[in-house]
């Protein structure tokens, strides 16, 4: 056996321990999610058994202590949680990123001081970077900085140990990534009770007041510039969309499952319609098939999609910094087309896979509507069209998409 595929091979087993922790916690998610959900309470026991299980320092290295996995896991993880509970699968993929960012913004020995203290501490990451928020201001003070300002929103403010966030430079406007301690008594965070889904990924506004920063904290620089941005540094933003992509895929799935349980042993709506009425056996009727059959085309496709991009990520990745600029585009327009793919299968399957259970899908007792909401909450911040625009631009006229990276 090569020495390649032994590394493969350990590629392999870890991914499979990693994903049978991952579904031991949806499993254990799944029990009383519908409760949960209802109540909203802030997820402080959901985040300390992502920690205790070893989940959040998934992506740290192992010389730090940490699962040393690679994007292809965490994203079957974040997949596999969301389908039990969409709120808690939006954390962790968030987090994720975030805990990420060190390595695409700042340099390598910058990076691993971070990464080493976050391993150490099992930090759970939150926070946002997406360009449509109003930055915070960054004002320079003796050897490090003032952070002041409003953002209006930001995921897992209310249980994170860290936040990263995107504040501007006084005076030059560079848009910077900084790591903020949110225990800091110039940070007051807010939940977002307010929304109707997502209601325990723990989102909310920051608001800064004189919080001091240390230049350590400043992670880098979140230039759109393809002339300064490095290759490696470009790939955060599919890396972040392909986050997006599993979420949508994970809730679109926990429904699918949900639904084919109740379908297998309940009277489908329709039946009374069918000219064949079947007394038992397993369900024949050709309308509730038929929904049956387009989810799962429209599942399947996007799951498809999404594998594509991954692999073409993971490519990308471990090229770095020996990309050029036409390959990073190609990987972001993969990485756009499949959360468009994902976003779009989300929003079908939440709303149509009701429609084969009928009124008893209204039944709050079920917590079905909990899915769409999810759902719906996550593409009302990322709308289609604009993943849409960027990849006909770039198939139309080979324009490069934005480094804007999701909320």
């Amino acid at each position: 056996m090569t020495v390649a595929a032994d590394e493969v091979m350990d590629i392999q087993t870890g991914q499979a321990r990693w994903l049978h922790i991952a579904g031991e916690i949806a499993d254990d998610l799944a029990t009383d999610a519908v409760e949960r959900e209802q109540r909203g309470d802030p997820p402080f026991d959901e985040v300390a058994r992502l920690r205790e299980s070893g989940l959040l320092t998934l992506l740290a290295p192992a010389e730090h202590g940490g699962g040393g996995a690679d994007w292809r896991t965490a994203y079957a993880v974040v997949r596999t949680v969301a389908a039990a509970d969409g709120a808690i699968g939006h954390l962790l993929g968030s987090h994720y990123f975030l805990s990420f960012s060190a390595r695409f913004f700042a340099g390598p020995g910058h990076a691993a001081r971070v990464e080493r203290q976050a391993t150490e501490e099992r930090w759970c990451w939150g926070g946002g970077i997406a360009a449509h928020e109003p930055p915070l201001i960054l004002t320079p003070r003796g050897d490090g900085y003032l952070l002041d300002g409003y953002q209006r929103f930001a995921t897992g403010v209310g249980v994170a140990d860290r936040l990263v966030v995107r504040a501007a430079k006084y005076g030059t406007g560079e848009p910077l990534a900084v790591l903020v301690d949110p225990t800091h008594p110039g940070v007051v965070s807010g939940s977002s009770g307010d929304t109707f889904g997502q209601r325990l990924a723990a989102g909310g506004a920051v608001e800064c007041d004189a919080v001091l920063i240390a230049a350590d904290e400043v992670l880098g620089a979140l230039s759109p510039d393809e002339a300064v941005l490095r290759p490696s540094a470009s790939l955060a933003v599919p890396t972040a969309r392909l986050v997006s992509t599993q979420y949508c895929l994970g809730v679109a799935e926990g429904l699918l499952a949900e639904v084919h349980e109740h379908g297998r042993t309940v009277r489908s709506p329709w039946q009374p319609l069918s000219p064949h009425p079947w007394p038992g056996g397993p369900p024949q009727d050709p309308h509730a098939l038929t929904v049956y059959g387009e989810l799962a085309v429209a599942a399947r496709g996007a799951s498809a999609l999404a594998g594509q991009a991954v692999d073409a990520l993971l490519h990308g990745l471990g090229r770095w910094d020996d990309l050029d600029d036409e390959e990073c585009a190609e990987i972001a327009v993969l990485a756009s087309v499949a959360e468009a793919a994902a976003s779009r299968a989300a929003q079908e399957i939440t709303t149509r896979a009701l429609d084969v259970i009928g009124a008893d899908a209204a039944s709050a007792r079920h917590g079905f509507d909990r899915f769409w909401r999810n759902a719906r909450t996550h593409t009302l911040r990322e709308p289609v069209a604009h993943r849409l625009r960027e990849i006909g631009d770039y198939f139309l006229n080979g324009a490069h998409p934005s480094f804007t990276f999701p909320a």
